[in-house]
């Protein structure tokens, strides 16, 4: 199972950290992790390339992190889409992904 933990200060989105595997086909063939992997990428790089935001960003095996070294509403609205994309994959595939929210 994927494990996304999404991360707020003063209850705005400030990162992420997602682990593990979805389980839904074998590595290499996951859709389920190959989508999620995108996505986590994708708003990793908006966040530190697209707006320039310095952030604590690392990619390593079955290990994605990005956290805003500040809040910022642009980090805000990032986060936020990327928990809707998590929820509508979570939704068409259930029991791969389990969302959970903590305070930094």
């Amino acid at each position: 199972m994927i494990r996304a933990e999404i991360y707020k200060s003063k209850n705005q989105f400030r990162g992420f950290r997602v682990t593990g595997h979805a389980g839904y086909a074998e590595s290499g063939h996951d859709i389920v992790c190959a989508a999620v992997t995108s996505a986590c990428m994708l708003a990793a790089n908006i966040i530190t390339d697209g707006f320039l935001i310095s952030a604590n960003v690392s990619a390593e095996d079955n290990v994605m992190l990005c956290i805003a070294n500040n809040t910022d509403e642009r980090v805000e609205a990032v986060v936020g889409m990327l928990v809707q994309q998590l929820e509508m994959i979570r939704d068409e595939y259930p029991e791969t992904i389990k969302i959970s929210f903590s305070e930094v």
